[in-house]
């Protein structure tokens, strides 16, 4: 708009030194001076009042464009307060940041966290729903899948994280191809083998491994289902206990002692909210301990093959970038955390009473000593 009204002021002074100049021409002939006077003025005042119009008229453009700044709402379902999915939201947040989406700016962020109370899951996606956000941002399972269910139908993409079984779980019908389905996501679906291999090294003389999930979670299901499998085929018994809430985290893990040699956790959100019960009693009573996240690692479990859900929260906030900038949810495929690191903790081990081997230090990407 500078250049534009920079453009109207040489005009404008163009005019006038014409004008002038015939006024002197027409002097200079012997013409009255008068009328030489009044046709200059009158040509002067004509180009005032086109280059007048041409401002308003650059004016008025610029407060369009103003007025086409649109303020776009997302909203973040969050299950539950724990450090990993704590860092998934934030890693939402930069991750938009960094894809010109930016909370205040362009962007409004709702994040709404139901602490593991189901009966919030809908009333959080119908305020969502009622708010017409642009898109729903869903972390963990029962609150994406009451997300889903209120946008169905409505225009609204959903974004879920991290969710391990986004088919079983009802999600999406396929991981690759969702036409009908306005979802899409990030999973952090974990190599149980991987992590059971990691006990065996460590726990050497492990027989029986013990775990402990919500039966309501569809993910911990799922991984449970692989756990067994997988120790099956190594000669391993596996041992249930099931929690409904974060306060029977507690007792489920003292049930466990004298019954195992070793505890692996999935990503179960109940569990991991709960986590510092369990450490207690794993740590009091010399039970290695094997959760499946790299913060449930620093925070006192032995050793994983994880995801910083820092980088997941990241990868998902590039995905939801994507939606905002027009893609549609259907034409975009569920992704896997891109990033998966080994994490020890040697603390821990010691204080479980068991030593990580130095190769396994070694090839760690992350390891906590304190």
């Amino acid at each position: 708009m500078v250049k534009r009204n920079s453009k109207l002021m040489v005009s404008i002074c163009l005019v006038a030194v014409l004008a002038l100049g015939m006024l002197l021409m027409n002097a200079c002939k012997g013409d009255v001076v008068e009328e030489a006077v009044v046709e200059a003025v009158e040509e002067i005042e004509e180009a005032v009042e086109e280059a007048v119009e041409e401002v308003e008229e650059a004016v008025e453009e610029a407060v369009e464009e103003v007025e086409e700044v649109v303020v776009l709402k997302v909203g973040i379902s969050q299950v539950v307060t724990h450090p990993a999915l704590d860092a998934a939201r934030e890693g939402i947040i930069a991750g938009l940041a960094g894809n010109g989406y930016v909370d205040g700016e362009n962007i409004e962020i709702d994040y709404q966290n139901s602490e593991g109370d189901g009966s919030l899951f809908d009333t959080i996606a119908q305020k969502f729903v009622g708010d017409k956000v642009a898109v729903i941002i869903g972390i963990a399972t029962p609150n994406t899948q009451a997300a889903i269910a209120a946008a169905k139908g409505t225009g609204i993409p959903v974004v879920f994280t991290p969710i391990t079984d986004p088919v079983g779980s009802g999600m999406v019908v396929d991981w690759e191809s969702h036409p009908d389905d306005n979802v899409t996501g990030i999973s952090d679906m974990i190599y149980v083998a991987d992590d059971i291999g990691l006990i065996t090294q460590i726990v050497p003389d492990v027989k029986t491994i013990g775990t402990l999930y919500n039966a309501g979670e569809s993910n911990s299901v799922f991984l449970v289902a692989e756990l067994k499998k997988v120790c099956e085929q190594l000669g391993i018994d596996v041992v249930e206990k099931t929690v409904s809430t974060t306060a029977d985290v507690l007792a489920a893990a003292q049930s466990l002692v004298g019954q195992v040699d070793a505890i692996w956790i999935g990503t179960d959100n109940t569990v991991v909210a709960g986590l510092s019960g369990l450490i207690g009693v794993c740590e009091e009573e010399g039970i290695p301990l094997f959760p499946s996240d790299n913060e449930s690692i620093e925070i006192g479990g032995i050793a994983a093959y994880g995801f910083d859900y820092y980088d997941i929260g990241y990868q998902t906030g590039e995905m939801v970038a994507k939606i905002l900038g027009g893609t549609s949810a259907t034409d975009i495929p569920v992704e896997i955390g891109s990033i998966v690191n080994l994490t020890v903790n040697t603390a821990a081990a010691e204080r479980m009473g068991v030593i990580i081997p130095q190769d396994i230090i070694d090839a760690a990407v992350t390891v906590f000593e304190d």
